[in-house]
């Protein structure tokens, strides 16, 4: 059985431009995900699908593979990961190169250790899924969310407003960092997350999403409480 990751980096990130490669504490960030892969020593195949030429140069620095260029079609804004995912593994097909598990690991994502990558991997094995993916709990009930109308603050879900919070059913979310996923049933179903997908439960400290410069600032402070070894 062989299993490929995929590090998905096009160079046209627009609210932190170069993200992909941005100084994270002292290295390009897909550092961080290229070496988890590498250690991990679950991959017959680390590769980084880019648009790029200095991204390729930085990711081949590391250790990673990068035999092509991703196409103009899958570089734009409107490109979906699974489209990425798809073209990557159609092209190793094409020179008869086939795996039977992928990882897409995003490049910016330095929270993720080899260990998750080998829990998560498990899980997909031993339950027989789809897929696998970090998700983290909300902070506050999403039942207790709140919406404006007509410049007045309302209750979404107002049935809840004397419910304890803690007789409410914990809600997550996508962590946004990697999916472990079985190729022939995500090409079939042409998504990364189906109605047999499982999960790696993963705390706030463990995760960031990075959309801009304040994102950036708390991943790098969780970065250093999370790996503080005092």
């Amino acid at each position: 059985m062989k299993n490929i990751c995929i590090i998905p980096a096009r160079g046209g990130s627009k609210r932190i431009p170069r993200k992909n490669i941005k100084p994270f504490l002292g290295k390009p960030i897909i550092a961080y995900s290229i070496e988890a892969a590498l250690k991990s020593e679950l991959f017959d195949e680390v590769m980084v699908s880019t648009d790029d030429k200095e991204i390729a140069e930085i990711a081949i620095k590391y250790g990673a593979k990068v035999p092509f260029l991703r196409s103009a079609k899958n570089s734009d804004d409107f490109a979906t990961t699974i489209d990425v995912v798809l073209e990557v593994i159609s092209t190793y097909e094409k020179d008869n190169e086939t795996y039977s598990n992928f990882c897409c690991l995003y490049p910016t994502a330095p929270f993720v250790s080899y260990q998750k990558l080998i829990e998560a991997y498990g899980t997909l094995e031993k339950n027989n899924l789809d897929s696998v993916f970090p998700i983290i709990q909300y902070g506050f009930p999403i039942q207790r969310a709140l919406r404006i109308k007509d410049s007045l603050v309302k209750m979404v879900a107002p049935e809840h407003i004397h419910t304890r919070s803690q007789d409410l059913e914990p809600s997550y979310h996508d962590a946004g960092q990697f999916y472990w996923g079985d190729i022939e049933t995500i090409k079939l179903k042409n998504k990364l997350w189906t109605d047999n997908s499982g999960f790696l439960i993963v705390s706030e400290l463990e995760a960031q999403d990075i959309d801009n410069e304040v994102d950036w600032k708390l991943a790098e402070i969780k970065y250093k409480l999370a790996n503080d070894k005092s």
